[in-house]
């Protein structure tokens, strides 16, 4: 069935404004809140404000930009007649920033769900449901509990109202994990806080030894000096293809040096592209054309190089390693068939090819760098075929 959102927009902070307006990374609380429900499938997603000023209409009209319509309405009853009769409406509270991870858990639940944290100090300024648990701010509720609150609302707070009768109805708690504590905004709280807890978020498994242990700094200073920026994360991945386009380019022209320094410049541009589309809840397509076609321009880099190791002194030997590199790169990749072997942090790739290749550049030997990736990519071909085939078997 779909699903629908309602979001609270309506609670002043201490200077007065609307806590939907605090900044949070980059934006505005209620465009998080928005993208979260639309990352979650939700539509339509509905905000519950008594006034629209300038600066909330700004960001009904980014969000709008992005594809997420977030319609205004001023009470509950209007509230109520935009949701479908039976719809599960997601409610995401008035100053509340939830991690997604929590609003998916909370909508997998399929009926009445309530988010909670436990009440003790560290969760105090947090709406108390019970002597044992506070309200995380998530709630799964039902379209006709919503019409029948609004009904009978009077001069109630809506947003409590609904939390309440829905937890009379017997809805199922949902605790939240280490980690995905929801940020609550008050006059204590530091914006900052909820960016660095984002960017920690966005942290994903790292597939090959230099990004798990020499590219973690610049990546996530990379990451948070970017995330507030309008730096889309497909222009990332769009730099990292030319720059490996340049480097092909480069060796072709003897210039191994320059070729290798963008080479080094893309390495980490394609996981700090990716790390950006998370924390703005609009992953990178798994078809992204320019993320399939880095690894061709990293072999055309390869042979590049190899040609031109040919040509200067090395003989045809050099070209016949890059082309035997590269085959056995392919064959790794697809004898794995997208599976990840345990060992695959140590298997032959573009970052590690990148990465080993500049302490034979440092000494001049460029050749025997070559030869070395070659004999990297045999063995990891080898080791990944071992893997499949005893796992067949297995």
């Amino acid at each position: 069935m779909a699903l629908g959102a309602l979001i609270g927009a309506y609670q002043e902070n201490e200077a007065g404004g609307l806590k939907a307006l605090s900044p949070l990374a980059g934006r505005t609380l209620v465009e998080y809140q928005a993208r979260c429900a639309a990352a979650a499938g939700a539509a339509p997603i509905v905000v519950l404000v008594e006034r629209v000023p300038p600066a909330l209409a700004a960001a009904f009209e980014r969000l709008r930009a992005e594809g997420v319509a977030a319609i205004p309405v001023s009470d509950g009853i209007e509230a109520a007649a935009r949701f479908e009769p039976g719809m599960p409406i997601l409610q995401i509270a008035d100053g509340i920033a939830p991690a997604m991870s929590l609003v998916q858990r909370v909508v997998d639940v399929a009926e009445r769900a309530v988010a909670t944290v436990p009440d003790d100090r560290a969760h105090g300024l947090f709406e108390r449901i019970d002597n044992e648990r506070r309200w995380a701010g998530l709630a799964l509720v039902d379209a006709s509990t919503l019409s029948s609150t609004a009904a009978m609302l009077g001069d109630w707070d809506l947003q409590s109202t609904l939390l309440r009768r829905t937890i009379q109805a017997g809805a199922v708690t949902v605790p939240t994990a280490d980690g995905v504590t929801p940020f609550l905004v008050h006059p204590e709280a530091e914006p900052q806080a909820f960016d660095r807890h984002l960017v920690q978020a966005s942290r994903r498994v790292r597939r090959d030894w230099p990004s798990r242990y020499l590219l973690p700094v610049p990546e996530e200073f990379a990451t948070e000096r970017l995330m507030a920026t309008p730096v889309r994360p497909a222009w990332l991945m769009l730099a990292a293809l030319l720059l490996i386009l340049g480097a092909a380019a480069a060796f072709t022209q003897g210039w191994q040096l320059a070729a290798l320094a963008m080479l080094l410049l893309a390495s980490p541009l394609d996981l700090i592209a990716e790390r950006l589309a998370i924390l703005r809840l609009r992953p990178l397509p798994a078809g992204l054309l320019t993320r399939r076609l880095l690894w061709p321009a990293a072999g055309l880099a390869l042979l590049a190089f190899g040609w031109f190791e040919a040509r200067h002194g090395s003989g045809w030997g050099a070209l016949v390693t890059a082309v035997a590199a590269g085959a056995f790169a392919e064959a790794a990749r697809v004898e794995a068939g997208g599976r990840n072997p345990p060992f695959e942090t140590w298997l032959f790739g573009l970052r590690p090819a990148v990465f080993l290749l500049v302490p034979f550049a440092l000494g001049g030997w460029w050749t025997v760098g070559l030869a070395v990736l070659a004999v990297y990519a045999a063995v990891s071909f080898f080791l990944v075929q071992h893997w499949v085939h005893r796992v067949a078997r297995d």
